[in-house]
């Protein structure tokens, strides 16, 4: 199983949730995040005095799969969060050793 972890611009986390929804993906986590890359920030002009801003606004989706969604998943996410400019994003992909449904006690692939 992989875990999916993708930090992406606030105004895409619709765009992606429908594009995931599509391909058959049922459940996500979503959390808002700050945080700064290659941007590093910006200016802002308030009341007559500038601020910098280092971190700005992010969403962070995770999402399990099996191992063999996990490409499919990623190449998704890629297409729906892309707008060609600079803070896109970025998408990571880790190996989840085990999972457990809390309610039932399943594990493994079956608690997904």
């Amino acid at each position: 199983m992989k875990k999916i972890e993708a930090v992406i611009k606030p105004f895409k986390l619709d765009e992606v949730k429908e594009a995931l929804n599509e391909i058959g993906i049922q459940g996500l986590t979503v959390s808002e995040v700050k945080g700064f890359g290659r941007q590093k920030g910006h200016t802002e002009l308030y009341r007559g005095t500038e601020y910098v801003v280092d971190f700005l606004p992010k969403i962070k989706m995770e999402v399990v799969v099996s191992d063999d969604m996990a490409a499919k998943v990623v190449e998704t996410i890629t297409e729906a969060a892309k707008t060609g400019r600079i803070g896109d994003g970025k998408i990571f992909v880790l190996s989840v050793e085990e999972v457990v449904r809390i309610r039932t006690g399943e594990t493994g692939p079956e608690a997904l």
